[in-house]
């Protein structure tokens, strides 16, 4: 591989020996980097959009293209991050631009690491708006006043209220200003701790956040699953039926597999351009095959065990097939709150239900802000609090344009569609391309199977440089088919959608500028001179 002899942790040692400017961070144990990829991954996705997605989608069925997609696209890419991103640190790089330049000598493959610099700086910009939409919930859970009785009209209006869905602005005005303070608790909070760094910051809160989570999850499973027949009659076989029987002519529709392959993406942050990230701080001889194994297994046991039991089971048994139409937001903070009006205690595990997403949502916007953090300090040599606060600033506008132009959630709605999905698809593109063509699945593997207890099987390898390219376009293809048309008639016509695009496009550009000047910067310092980086570039 290569490798410099004296290199220990990638922040320190031949890092900088050959002139990185990094911060001297990074993980402190195996359990706690496993905890904060599988941190990143876990979140409202797992509780309330797989549900929806399954039992949208042909029930048990669904689980057929569920687990395919897991073995040809999220495991495979899962792995292909993980050994990238420890390559890119052994040389000195922590962020993606960084990291794609190594693989890939060419002036262009840097710019191709702005996806991976744009994607979590967006999501991080609407994600922590409905962090504080979970917190919020579990304190009025707490205080007793989403304990309004039956009927789900009140529920929604005190929903659109509480976000400012009925108007733009709203969310400004006084005595409308509980989430506003909310928000800005919690975008403090995500600061602090990326502030403390990889290890004192992220690991240790992923530490205590994760078995937190798993504790109040499990408390909610246990009421459900002994939660008697309701008064209508429905019974809790019948709740988990609804879930779980298979209807297999859902198979033969394509929406299914593309939600599947979609569902995939959300789960295991694939494309996110995190794992990248935080596979660069491992040590040469870390296990990144069977640490990424364990950390999509923890994802995949919060989502399909606890999340697949909980959610639509437990709005069934209450309120009937109807929630099976229920959108993701519909169903979280809509249909759930009338089951806990109902529910023995619902107090109390309303608070546990809504806490648990606050820290699965936290989890993973913590995870977003730590590659642009990584990408200012080695890119432009800046400290700790100055590239906090510059990242603080420019998500800060973000996020006010996502609270301001609330009505309709259009302005979240329009990140999302762009960024948090069509986006995602083209990053694991360019990754499973760098990965398969640039840095050649012959040494991917070596750089993967060095300290690896566990070996990636060659069929995968081969995946990964044949197949998943050509998956990834053709669902990227088949996800525009869906929506491309309505989306570009949206930005001509809606204005919102026109300012939040336009809003996209100026991060973007000012990421490429960026980049574009730390890349100059590495040049200038000598850091691809090296006589290693001549190999598979």
């Amino acid at each position: 591989m290569g490798e410099p002899s004296n290199q220990t942790n990638p922040s320190s040692g031949g890092a900088k020996a050959r002139g990185a400017n990094l911060v001297p961070d990074g993980w402190t144990s195996r359990l706690g980097v496993i905890l904060a990829v599988a941190g990143s991954a876990v979140g409202l996705g797992n509780f309330l959009r797989f549900p929806g997605q399954a039992a949208a989608n042909g029930g048990g069925a669904f689980l057929i293209p569920y687990f395919i997609s897991l073995l040809v696209l999220g495991i495979p890419l899962c792995w292909a991050e993980w050994a990238m991103g420890r390559y890119g640190g052994s040389r000195g790089f922590n962020s993606a631009p960084g990291v794609f330049a190594c693989i890939w000598r060419h002036r262009f493959a840097k710019y191709l690491g702005v996806p991976a610099l744009l994607i979590p700086l967006v999501i991080y910009m609407y994600y922590v708006v409905i962090e504080a939409w979970c917190l919020g919930y579990a304190l009025n859970y707490l205080s007793g006043d989403l304990m309004l009785g039956k009927g789900a009209d009140q529920y929604g209006q005190f929903f659109n209220n509480f976000v400012g869905a009925d108007s733009d602005g709203t969310l400004f005005t006084a005595g409308n200003r509980s989430l506003l303070w909310m928000v800005l608790g919690v975008f403090a909070l995500n600061f602090v701790l990326i502030y403390r760094g990889v290890a004192k910051g992220i690991e240790s809160f992923c530490k205590i956040a994760i078995p937190l989570m798993a504790v109040c999850a499990l408390c909610v499973l246990l009421r459900v699953l002994t939660l008697p027949a309701h008064e209508s009659g429905r019974t809790l076989n019948e709740a988990l039926g609804f879930m779980w029987n298979p209807d297999f002519s859902a198979l033969w529709k394509p929406d299914t597999w593309l939600a599947a392959s979609g569902q995939i993406f959300f789960s295991l942050s694939v494309g996110f351009g995190i794992i990248v990230n935080y596979a660069s701080y491992l040590k040469r001889k870390d296990d990144v095959v069977l640490s990424g194994l364990t950390a999509a297994s923890m994802n995949e046991f919060f989502e399909v065990c606890l999340g697949g039991l909980i959610t639509i089971p437990a709005a069934f048994l209450f309120l009937g097939a109807t929630v099976g139409s229920q959108g993701t937001f519909g169903l979280g903070f809509n249909a759930l709150p009338n089951v806990f009006a109902e529910m023995p205690a619902g107090r109390l595990f309303g608070f546990l239900w809504f806490f648990m997403l606050f820290l699965a949502a936290i989890t993973s916007s913590l995870s977003m802000l730590q590659p642009v953090i990584a990408f200012f300090e080695e890119g432009f040599g800046l400290k700790r609090p100055v590239s906090a606060a510059l990242l603080g600033l420019i998500s800060a506008l973000g996020c006010g344009f996502v609270l301001y132009f609330s009505k309709g959630m259009v302005a979240l709605d329009t990140f999302d569609f762009w960024v948090g999905t069509a986006l995602i698809v083209v990053l694991a593109l360019i990754q499973s391309l760098l990965y398969g063509w640039a840095l050649g699945i012959e040494r991917g593997a070596q750089i993967a199977h060095e300290g690896a207890k566990l070996r990636i099987p060659h069929v995968v390898q081969l995946m990964l440089k044949y197949v998943v390219p050509v998956y990834l376009v053709a669902i990227f293809i088949a996800s525009l088919r869906q929506d491309l048309g309505k989306r570009i008639q949206l930005i001509a016509e809606d204005t919102v959608v026109f300012g939040s695009v336009l809003f996209i496009g100026v991060i973007a550009v000012f990421l490429t500028v960026l980049v574009a000047l730390a890349g100059r910067r590495w040049e200038s310092a000598g850091l691809f001179d090296e006589g290693e980086s001549g190999e598979g570039i």
